[in-house]
């Protein structure tokens, strides 16, 4: 695996609601280009919803922009960033709440506002959640399944303190 990136496509749209439609079609144009199976893209279409609709809910207190990035890796992966510039959340705090996640439990039962993050770190191959003057949530999808990496059923986050 060369871990070579072969293009990188960026979008920025107003955080309203109409303009998910519009990422998660980008997105399913790429990654079937890419030749994802079909219920791959469907994955990477929830988790990519479920990303902006947190921008959307709680980045901003009004007008605000979401940034999403497709790094494309040939034959090899796709990277979905989903950033913005709003107000920044307490990763580990709604970690902290989602609790164990037990898959023997209804989804039901999943804490109010863990779901999201939930689902992302389901359906995706790796999760990153980086919090600065934002949140930046990086997600994985491998082409092949047996190249997912050792830590793929963790979130990893990583804080910059502002000074």
């Amino acid at each position: 695996m060369s871990n070579h990136q072969v293009d990188h496509i960026e979008m920025q749209v107003p955080a309203k609601p109409e303009y998910i439609g519009v990422i998660r079609l980008t997105l399913s144009g790429i990654a079937n280009r890419l030749g994802f199976s079909y219920d791959d893209i469907e994955d990477m279409k929830i988790a990519v919803a479920e990303a902006c609709t947190n921008v959307v809910n709680h980045a901003y207190k009004g007008e605000g922009t979401m940034n999403v990035s497709y790094q494309i890796y040939e034959n090899e992966k796709l990277e979905i960033i989903v950033s913005d510039k709003g107000q920044s959340f307490d990763v580990n705090g709604v970690r902290e709440k989602l609790g164990p996640v037990d898959a023997k439990k209804p989804v039901e039962q999943l804490k109010e506002g863990g779901l999201g993050l939930y689902l992302i770190n389901t359906l995706m191959d790796k999760v990153e959640i980086h919090e600065e003057s934002g949140v930046v949530v990086m997600m994985t999808k491998f082409m092949q399944g047996d190249e997912v990496e050792q830590h793929v059923n963790g979130f990893s986050s990583a804080r910059t303190e502002q000074g």
